[in-house]
């Protein structure tokens, strides 16, 4: 399976490339720390390449030792694996769920720089969003240009014509989904065309297609809107780099064409996943467009700093979004993140990891519904915009994956194929 690729490989790549990373950096932490950010990080290095030796060893997994929030919460999860009635007792690297042991060592990585101070501020994975960031510059000048042209005309847009603009940008969110590096262990992921151009082109590449759905939901939301009611859209991110910039078009589009009244942002709270957004990527990359020297782009950037300002944008990271649960036991782990959610209009996960948590990544039929295999998790109306990267997907119709996998065996995990999967919740 594409599971046990990654662990045997993949997962391997990417430690290697983390104590790489440390190494190039050790005059940089002599600089600031002396002694001691050397000390911090040859000690970071042991600890990851004892965590590298137990996985490709298939050791068992281990309770985690340090005093982070978080720590318990793994500690308990791992004594629900070992207590599984059909499972193998001792969790071990290649006898677990996948994606449990992959988001362990995502965590693992974390501890490792956690607890070795003065480096634990150090994000591993932070050069390579930033490359994948200026390398996909031509793609992201030509978003930010179509997008600011749009903006000169959009309050004569009519209904059609909003439509349409809406399911273009959903596209182009959708596909920036492709640009993952954890998906290509860090290896050049960014993306180097405009991605405008080939939007037709790829349509019959999305399996399950909601859009009408999506725009339903907001032209009734429209309706219905009230004095003290605002349309409320959640963004749950993936990646930094273009795709961030494609999800930062898409939600200005939502509030410049009146659509949404505000925008909530999800990202997480530590380095994951290499290119996952956290807190400091998403004020990064405004930022950086902001003080860009092309008009367009540094025109997207101050007026998202404005948005931000103005508190119609707000960034959150909750802790959860980094355990390895699955997103049906949200309302009993982190009760309060499933009640902020509950007040959305629309609930946007983005990426495979999310879908492989909205749907417990489990080996489904394809045609079982998307609402069954939600499992009960359902605080508010909630879309799926994924590009294929890991061997599970429902809600096809009858025989559809079938017919895909007879020409194409790799379907599931070439980043090719995506959905636009909309769920009404309860």
């Amino acid at each position: 399976s594409f599971a046990y690729f990654t662990i045997k490989d993949r997962l391997p790549q990417i430690l290697t490339r983390v104590i790489d990373t440390l190494h190039r950096h050790k005059n940089e932490f002599f600089e600031e720390h002396g002694e001691k950010g050397v000390e911090a990080e040859k000690r970071a290095i042991s600890f990851l390449s004892k965590l590298r030796n137990e996985l490709q060893t298939d050791k068992p997994v281990t309770p985690l030792e340090d005093e982070l929030p978080d720590a318990a919460l793994w500690n308990q999860y791992l004594d629900y694996q070992r207590n599984l009635p059909n499972g193998n007792g001792e969790p071990s690297w290649f006898q677990s769920p996948w994606l449990y042991v992959e988001c362990y060592m995502y965590r693992r990585i974390h501890a490792a720089l956690a607890q070795n101070p003065p480096i634990d501020n150090f994000d591993v994975f932070k050069e390579g969003k930033a490359q994948n960031f200026f390398e996909s510059q031509e793609a992201v000048i030509a978003l930010c240009t179509y997008f600011q042209e749009l903006l000169k005309n959009i309050k004569d847009l009519d209904e059609k014509q909003l439509q349409e603009e809406l399911f273009k940008l959903l596209q182009v969110s959708l596909w920036g989904n492709k640009c993952d590096l954890s998906f290509s262990a860090g290896q050049d992921s960014s993306q180097k065309s405009s991605p405008l151009q080939s939007l037709e082109n790829m349509v019959p590449y999305i399996l399950v297609n909601d859009m009408e759905k999506v725009w339903s939901l907001f032209v009734n939301a429209k309706k219905n809107r009230t004095e003290r009611s605002n349309v409320r859209v959640d963004i749950i991110l993936d990646n930094a780099g273009f795709e961030l910039v494609s999800d930062l078009v898409l939600a200005d589009f939502l509030l410049s064409s009146k659509l949404a009244d505000e925008v909530y942002f999800h990202g997480k709270s530590m380095p994951w996943y290499v290119s996952d957004t956290t807190k400091h990527d998403f004020n990064w990359t405004i930022k950086q467009l902001g003080s860009a020297n092309h008009m367009w782009m540094s025109r997207c950037g101050i007026n998202w700093e404005g948005n931000l300002k103005k508190g119609v944008w707000v960034f959150c990271d909750h802790m959860f979004w980094t355990l390895p649960h699955d997103f049906s036991s949200m309302s009993e782990v982190a009760p309060d993140l499933y009640a902020e959610l509950q007040k959305s209009n629309l609930l946007l996960f983005k990426g495979d990891l999310n879908y492989r948590k909205l749907t417990g990544d489990r080996k489904w039929e394809y045609s079982v519904p998307f609402h069954q295999a939600l499992n009960k998790f359902h605080p508010a109306p909630l879309c799926s915009l994924r590009t294929l990267k890991s061997d599970t997907q429902v809600g096809l119709k009858p025989g559809q994956g079938e017919q895909v996998q007879a020409s194409e065996p790799d379907w599931m995990v070439s980043g090719k194929y995506g959905v636009v999967q909309f769920d009404a919740g309860l």
